[in-house]
């Protein structure tokens, strides 16, 4: 199978845009004729927000398509609807690759040996009823030793991991900012993400081996950057979280590669913002994530020149 990072790399450079939509659905979020055709489907049942999940990713997916390189299902929001939840998960991982979109599994997963194995086969393979997604968000507390066997499924599989190392929330410094033998944690994570990753680097030279850099901390984007000039950055916290374009611009390089930018509630949830409410309303939300996203780009393009 095709390397990811030079898969992502092409797909990103086909779409003409680093924006990567985020498909985090909330029940009390969903249109309303979305949620009343579930339930008149289904009855008030986990099945019944798991369809309509499936069914508003679906409709997004068909509008953005020709925008977006890649998608990043959040696995808790699923995960809350038990096996009806993974059903949903997985035929949106399925109905993104047949728009020609690619999939992150957003699970954080993060364990020892066999466990770690265990993780990487259940989203990164396809088989036994596993997920199919392209890369899955790793979480490296535990030591390199816990990233080593989603490193092996991937390079098996021609699948790709982005590692945590400066994450976008307001509570990141509590530990990633704390400074041992006289540098930020998030550098030393950092050094192990990128050490790891030079085995995986592709034709297109980037690694399979990426990091999540938050969009709301800008400087350590510009020294990770520095730091890690072979890998992809996921950055998220564009938008509702309150990064903005020339946030993100330190984490691509020179050349305009390097990252992508996640935004969820900014583009799926549009239609209930102002500048979208009154064109589209809850019947256009797949137009106004159009609409979004496409704003998202140009912004974005102005920054990146």
């Amino acid at each position: 199978m095709d390397h990811f990072a030079d898969r992502l790399v092409s797909a990103i450079e086909k779409k003409g845009s680093p924006i990567c939509l985020g498909l985090d659905p909330r029940w009390e979020s969903l249109p309303d004729p979305v949620r009343s055709a579930a339930l008149h489907a289904h009855g008030d049942t986990p099945r019944a927000r798991a369809a309509a999940f499936l069914a508003f990713n679906r409709a997004l997916l068909d509008a953005v398509a020709d925008l977006v390189p890649v998608c990043k299902p959040q696995v808790a929001f699923y995960e809350q609807f038990g096996a009806d939840g993974w059903w949903a998960l997985d035929e949106t991982v399925r109905h993104a690759h047949a728009q020609g979109v690619l999939v992150i599994s957003d699970a954080k997963r993060g364990d020892i040996g066999t466990t770690a194995e265990a993780y990487a086969q259940a989203h990164l393979t396809g088989t036994a009823g596993a997920l199919n997604a392209d890369a899955l968000t790793v979480n490296p507390f535990m030591g390199g030793d816990t990233l080593r066997p989603f490193l092996d499924v991937c390079a098996a599989h021609g699948r790709g991991v982005f590692a945590l190392v400066k994450t976008s929330n307001p509570g990141s410094g509590d530990l990633q900012d704390l400074v041992v033998d006289g540098q930020p944690l998030y550098e030393r994570v950092a050094r192990l993400v990128g050490a790891l990753g030079r085995a995986h680097v592709g034709s297109r030279g980037f690694s399979a081996v990426g990091a999540v850099v938050g969009a709301t901390y800008p400087a350590q984007a510009r020294r990770l950057r520095e730091l890690l000039p072979e890998t992809l950055f996921l950055v998220p916290g564009y938008g509702a979280q309150g990064g903005a374009a020339q946030d993100v611009a330190p984490a691509f390089r020179e050349d305009g590669l390097g990252a992508i930018v996640n935004s969820s509630r900014g583009l799926i949830f549009a239609y209930r913002e102002e500048a979208y409410r009154t064109r589209y309303g809850p019947e256009g939300y797949a137009e106004a994530c159009r609409a979004a996203t496409l704003a998202m780009a140009d912004e974005l393009r102005k920054v990146l020149k």
